[in-house]
C-alpha cells in the first residue's frame, strides 16, 4: 500500500505534477482529482502498490477542506476583479489571508491531531487525515502564491498609479529615511526586547500569528557571548503598516511596512556586533480550545485559562519571506517540529491581514464602495413602538438592506417599558461595543428579570463574550452559558410584557448574530412576532437551555439537536415521494455550508427521483452536483459579493404548500447534532413571498456575482449570455437602500 505518511518526498514530486496539471486546466480538475492522479503516478513510478479505493477519484462526498479553499479562491477572484473599487480589492485580498489563517488554526490543526489519534481513519471524502492534509497543503500553497502574485504584480502598481505607495527600504529618500528613523527611535526602540539564543536564553515562545525576526549575528557581546542568532518579537500593539506624512510623499499617500523599519535598524539593537541577516517569520498555531468536562467547575474560569494557552498551541504553518535562506527556515522548521511542506515562502510581508487597516486610513471615496445604509420599514419611521407594531402583525427584516435598528429598538424599548417584566436573549457574537448588551444591562438595572445565554465557546470571540458575561452579571442579569457540549448558536430574543392584566410574549428569531457591525455587512433575515405558538416555543427552548428536564414539544419551531435534522430529511423524502408519483417536486436551500452526509445522500435520492433541486451555498459544499446517474437534477451556486451571504433559507414545494423556513443552522453535522439551533417557518403569505424572492429567486437569477459549481467541485462564473446583467445584492439595495 502506498502510504503518504511514509512517502512525503514522493508526494512532493506528485505535488509538482499536480501543480502543472492545475495550471493547464483548473476548470476541469479539482485539487482532489489532481492530487489523486499525481499520487498514483508517483506511486507507480516508485514500484509501490496504491490501493485506489483509499482515495477515489470520484467520491460521493467531496473533501471539505478543499471545498473551503475553493471558496477562498472565489473570494480572491473579487480581489482580481477590475470592476471592484481598488481599495475594496485590497480588502478582499486581506479577507483571503484572514480566512486562510483560520483555516490553518482550525481545519489543518484538526487534521494533524486526527492523524495522531487515528491515522487509518477514512474521512467522508475517502481520504485519511494525512492524505487530506497533504492535498489541502498543496492547494493552499498555490492559493497563497497566486494571492501574493496579485498583490505584487497588479494591486501595488495600480495603487501606485492612484497615488498610494508602499515604500521599500531601497526606495526611501533622505527625508523619508530621517522620519522613519525618528519613528523607530520614538515608537519601536523603547519596547523591543531582543533575545540572544544561548543556554541562558532559550528560544522564546512566539505568540500565534505574531511577527518575529530571526537575526543572524557575528561577534561577541559585552559579556563575551557569541550565540550567532537572536530573536526579535514585534509587539502586537504596533501597527504593521505605518503611514508617512503626505509632504514626504509628494502630496500623495505613502506607507512603510513595520518589517522594513525593523530590518533597516535592527543592527541598533546589537551594538558592536555584525548583523549578517534579518529574516521575518510568522508561526500559525493550533487554536483549538478544549475544556475537560470532568474537571469543569466554572466554565467561564476554565475558558479564561484556555484562552492564554491557545496562543501557544502546536505549530501548524511557518511563513517566511522568499529571501529567507534555507539554513534559517530549516532551523525554524526543526525548532517548531514542522515539515518542509508546512513552510510558506512569500514575496512580501508575511501577514497581509494587517493591510486591512490601509483603506480605513485613506480618504479616497473614489476607490471604495459608495456608503450604503439600510432603510426602516415605513410603519416604524415615525418612532412607533416596535412592540406595538409586532402586536398588529409579524415584521420581517432583511439586513443590511433593511436596518438592524428595529432589533436594537426592541430591546431598548423593553428595557425602558415599565410593563415589561422579563427579557431573554442569546449572545453568540455581539461585538466589543454593543447597544443590545447595554440595553440588557439597563433592563436588569431597572429591576426586570433578564436572562442572557452567552455562548462562551464562540470561536475567536471567547474573550469578548467572557467580558460581556461578567458585565451582565454585575448589572444583575441572570447569565447562563448554555449546555456543556453544545454550542448555543440559535439567534433568539424574548420580551414578556404585561398587557391588560395578562402576560404577552414577543420574540425575535433570526439567521444572524446580534451584532450591529456585521449586520451592515452580512445578509440575514429576522422575524419579530407576537404569534402565541411561536413565542411559546421560544420560551420552551430558553427553559431547556437554562433549566433541566426533557425537551418540550414545540408548536411551530424546529430545533437542533432534537428535531431539525429529522424535519429536513422528511422534507427531502416527501419531495422524493411527490416526484415518484409524478407530481411537481422542488427543493431550494440557501446555506453557508453543506457537508452533512445523510442530507447529501437524501438529496442524491431525490435527484434520482426527479426532484429539481437548487442549492445556494456560499462556502463549503461536499455534494457533487450534476453527476450523471447521481445528481443530474441538483444545481449548486455560490454568490460572492460586497455583502457576505449569511442567511439560511429552506424551501420545499410540498405539493403547492411552499414550506419556507429561516434558520440559524447550516447543513453540517455540528449544526444538527452539537449545537442548539432554531428553524422558523414563515407562514404569512406576503412575508413568505418576500423570503422566497429575496432569499432564493433573485439568487438563482444572479449572473453577475454567482459561481456555478461543477461536478468535480470546481467553479465557473455564471454568465449573462448576452442578456441583462442581474445581481441579487444590487437589486435589493436599489429596492430597500435608504
Amino acid at each position: 500500500m502506498f502510504d503518504l505518511r511514509q512517502n512525503f518526498p514522493l508526494c512532493r514530486k506528485g505535488f509538482q505534477t499536480a501543480s502543472a496539471v492545475g495550471k493547464t486546466d483548473r476548470r476541469n480538475y479539482t485539487c482532489l482529482q489532481i492530487f489523486t492522479i499525481a499520487a498514483i503516478a508517483a506511486a507507480k513510478q516508485s514500484g509501490k502498490q496504491f490501493m485506489e479505493n483509499r482515495m477515489p477519484q470520484s467520491p460521493r462526498l467531496l473533501c471539505r477542506e478543499l471545498s473551503l479553499l475553493a471558496f477562498n479562491r472565489r473570494v480572491l477572484a473579487q480581489a482580481q476583479d477590475v470592476r471592484v473599487p481598488l481599495l475594496e480589492r485590497l480588502r478582499f485580498l486581506c479577507i483571503v489571508s484572514s480566512n486562510i489563517d483560520e483555516f490553518f488554526e482550525v481545519r489543518m490543526a484538526w487534521l494533524r491531531r486526527e492523524h495522531k489519534r487515528n491515522p487509518a481513519r477514512i474521512l467522508d471524502s475517502g481520504m485519511t487525515p494525512a492524505e487530506t492534509f497533504a492535498a489541502a497543503s498543496a492547494e493552499a500553497h498555490r492559493l497563497i502564491h497566486d494571492q501574493y502574485a496579485l498583490f505584487n504584480n497588479e494591486l501595488q502598481p495600480a495603487l501606485g498609479q492612484a497615488g498610494i505607495h508602499f515604500y521599500r527600504r531601497h526606495t526611501w529618500n533622505d527625508a523619508q529615511r530621517e522620519w522613519i528613523k525618528s519613528y523607530f527611535d520614538r515608537e519601536l526602540w523603547p519596547i523591543l526586547t531582543p533575545v540572544g539564543l544561548d543556554p541562558a536564553h532559550p528560544f522564546p515562545r512566539p505568540l500565534n500569528k505574531s511577527l518575529n525576526f530571526a537575526v543572524e549575528l557575528d561577534g561577541k557581546d559585552a559579556f563575551g557571548r557569541s550565540s550567532g542568532m537572536a530573536i526579535v518579537q514585534a509587539p502586537r500593539i504596533l501597527p504593521r503598516v505605518v503611514k508617512l506624512p503626505s509632504e514626504l510623499c509628494g502630496g500623495e499617500d505613502g506607507f512603510v511596512f513595520l518589517s522594513s523599519i525593523l530590518h533597516e535598524y535592527v543592527h541598533l539593537l546589537f551594538p558592536g556586533m555584525d548583523v549578517k541577516g534579518c529574516h521575518q517569520f510568522r508561526l500559525t498555531r493550533d487554536s483549538d480550545l478544549t475544556v475537560d468536562e470532568e474537571d469543569l467547575t466554572n466554565l467561564r474560569a476554565a475558558i479564561q485559562n484556555e484562552l492564554h494557552d491557545r496562543e501557544y498551541g502546536d505549530g501548524v504553518r511557518l511563513e517566511v519571506a522568499d529571501t529567507c535562506p534555507p539554513h534559517i527556515y530549516g532551523f525554524l522548521l526543526g525548532h517548531f517540529k514542522l515539515r518542509p511542506s508546512d513552510l510558506y515562502q512569500v514575496k512580501g510581508p508575511v501577514n497581509l491581514v494587517r493591510l486591512m487597516a490601509v483603506p480605513d486610513m485613506l480618504e479616497r471615496p473614489d476607490l471604495k464602495y459608495a456608503p450604503r445604509s439600510g432603510s426602516l420599514p415605513s410603519f416604524l419611521k415615525k418612532d412607533e413602538s416596535v412592540l406595538d407594531a409586532a402586536a398588529r402583525g409579524d415584521i420581517l427584516l432583511h439586513h443590511p438592506y433593511q436596518s438592524f435598528e428595529p432589533v436594537v429598538r426592541l430591546i431598548r424599548e423593553a428595557a425602558a417599558d415599565p410593563d415589561v417584566v422579563a427579557v431573554k436573549m442569546t449572545i453568540y457574537r455581539t461585538g466589543t461595543a454593543s447597544e443590545l448588551a447595554s440595553a440588557l444591562m439597563n433592563a436588569a438595572l431597572s429591576g426586570k428579570q433578564v436572562t442572557v445565554v452567552v455562548e462562551l465557546m464562540a470561536r475567536f470571540d471567547e474573550a469578548n463574550n467572557v467580558n460581556w458575561a461578567q458585565r451582565l452579571e454585575d448589572a444583575g442579569a441572570h447569565v447562563v452559558y448554555g449546555v456543556f457540549g453544545y454550542k448555543v448558536h440559535a439567534k433568539m430574543a424574548l420580551v414578556i410584557r404585561r398587557e391588560e392584566g395578562r402576560l404577552k410574549r414577543y420574540a425575535h428569531l433570526g439567521t444572524g448574530n446580534y451584532h450591529q457591525g456585521t449586520s451592515r455587512i452580512y445578509t440575514d433575515f429576522g422575524l419579530i412576532t407576537a404569534d402565541e405558538q411561536t413565542t411559546a416555543d421560544v420560551n420552551t427552548i430558553f427553559m431547556e437551555i437554562t433549566g433541566l428536564g426533557k425537551p418540550g414539544r414545540l408548536n411551530k419551531l424546529y430545533q437542533s439537536p432534537f428535531t431539525l435534522h429529522k424535519m429536513l430529511l422528511e422534507g427531502i423524502r416527501r419531495e422524493t415521494g411527490h416526484a415518484k408519483a409524478g407530481r411537481p417536486a422542488r427543493i431550494i436551500a440557501k446555506l453557508n455550508s453543506l457537508i452533512e452526509p445523510h442530507i447529501i445522500e437524501a438529496l442524491y435520492e431525490a435527484s434520482a427521483a426527479g426532484v429539481q433541486t437548487d442549492l445556494i451555498v456560499r462556502g463549503m459544499c461536499a455534494l457533487r452536483p450534476q453527476v450523471e446517474g447521481l445528481s443530474d437534477n441538483i444545481r449548486v451556486r455560490s454568490i460572492i459579493g460586497r455583502q457576505l451571504e449569511h442567511a439560511r433559507v429552506y424551501y420545499f414545494y410540498n405539493d403547492g404548500k411552499e414550506d419556507t423556513y429561516i434558520s440559524s443552522a447550516d447543513w453540517m453535522g455540528r449544526n444538527f447534532f452539537r449545537r442548539i439551533e432554531t428553524c422558523t417557518p414563515i407562514e404569512h403569505p406576503a412575508l413568505k413571498a418576500r423570503v422566497i424572492r429575496e432569499g432564493l429567486t433573485l439568487a438563482l437569477e444572479d449572473n453577475r456575482q454567482a459561481w456555478l459549481m461543477q461536478p468535480d467541485g470546481g467553479y465557473i462564473r455564471a454568465e449573462s449570455g448576452g442578456g441583462e446583467a442581474r445581481s441579487l445584492q444590487e437589486t435589493l439595495w436599489q429596492e430597500y437602500g435608504a
